[in-house]
């Protein structure tokens, strides 16, 4: 295994160390495993914390800073974090407004976050939760409740960040994130495996010439492995199963082509252009796009596509919203 780390357990607070040491203009640091705006609380204002496993930066951390999230919480590599950094981060987000937790659907997660939600509560301050689930592959449609969040996440946060930005009431920014959630379908295909420091050895295998179409972002199995062929056609089925799972013809969206890490993004325009094809083809307008490294699983090869079809009321939160992040802009 050859890593820029020290110790495998150390890494991640080294990581948090540099990462605020690297941004602080934006952001600051409240907790070993737990960051928020260098502004915050903001007075008035629903703050939004976010949160999950180390190793898939951008995510969490590089969602924290104006028009997106005012706060977040990491556990070890593709662990939950344990409800004290959510705690934390929730004390240093709050503004009075209460405070909106967000985050994928694994189950180390709703627990922790769930137990945070408890003992802020009983400190007085008011929480509510919206966990996402865009996953397609990940459960059928009748078990969508079941089903993991992934690179959608990225597009969501936009729309949540965007109304609470606008001082809105914390049910106001509660709906528009459970709105923008419904609206949003993710595929992702897998080309290779990651190696968690701490383990030493990569997760799972794929033969040289095996993809695996619908795999999560912690290695978790995906629907099927295939031979490794054209992406065009990888993407066709890819396309499908988003179109199948959400009509998005005619429709106005915003796209993410997500790199999980270790994909050149030469080869993530490749996957673009064959889903702006097919957007095009089925008349669904491309409002806000983005291309790049946003939900990753470490090194691993490999894509996914999200799209979430936007009203008039998201298109506009995207579209008249500053964002300021420590590594992102804007949509």
């Amino acid at each position: 295994m050859k890593k820029l780390i020290n110790d495998p357990f150390d890494m991640v607070e080294e990581m948090v160390e540099g990462y605020v040491a690297a941004n602080d203009h934006i952001i600051k640091r409240v907790g070993k495993r737990s960051i928020a705006r260098a502004n915050s609380p903001i007075q008035g204002k629903v703050g939004i914390v976010v949160g999950g496993g180390s190793g898939h930066l951008p995510a969490f951390a590089g969602y924290v800073g104006k028009g997106m999230a005012d706060g977040a919480a990491f556990g070890n590599v593709f662990a939950s974090p344990p409800a004290k950094p959510v705690i934390e981060a929730t004390l240093a987000v709050n503004g009075g407004a209460g405070v909106m937790y967000t985050y994928g659907n694994y189950q180390g997660d709703c627990i922790n976050f769930d137990k945070a939600q408890d003992k802020c509560r009983e400190m007085g301050i008011k929480v509510q939760t919206v966990v996402l689930n865009d996953d397609v592959l990940s459960a059928p449609k009748d078990q969508a409740h079941k089903r993991r969040g992934i690179g959608g996440l990225f597009l969501v946060w936009h729309v949540a960040g965007a109304k609470a930005e606008q001082m809105a009431s914390l049910d106001e920014v509660v709906a528009v994130t459970n709105k923008a959630n419904a609206n949003t379908r993710t595929v992702g295909v897998g080309l290779t495996s990651c190696i968690v420091p701490a383990n030493g050895k990569p997760t799972f295998s794929l033969a040289d010439d095996e993809i695996e179409i619908g795999l999560g972002i912690h290695g978790e199995p995906g629907i099927k492995r295939v031979k490794i062929r054209p992406i065009d056609s990888v993407i066709d089925e890819i396309m499908d199963a988003i179109l199948a799972d959400l009509d998005y013809k005619g429709s106005d969206v915003a796209l993410l082509v997500n790199g999980l890490g270790g994909t050149p993004a030469e080869e993530l325009y490749v996957v673009y252009r064959r889903v702006k094809q097919i957007c095009d083809a089925n008349k669904i307008n491309i409002k806000f796009k983005h291309v790049g490294n946003q939900v990753t699983a470490l090194e691993m090869q490999g894509t996914s596509v999200s799209l979430l079809r936007l009203d008039s009321e998201m298109h506009d939160l995207i579209k008249n919203t500053t964002v300021d992040t420590c590594m992102y802009k804007k949509v």
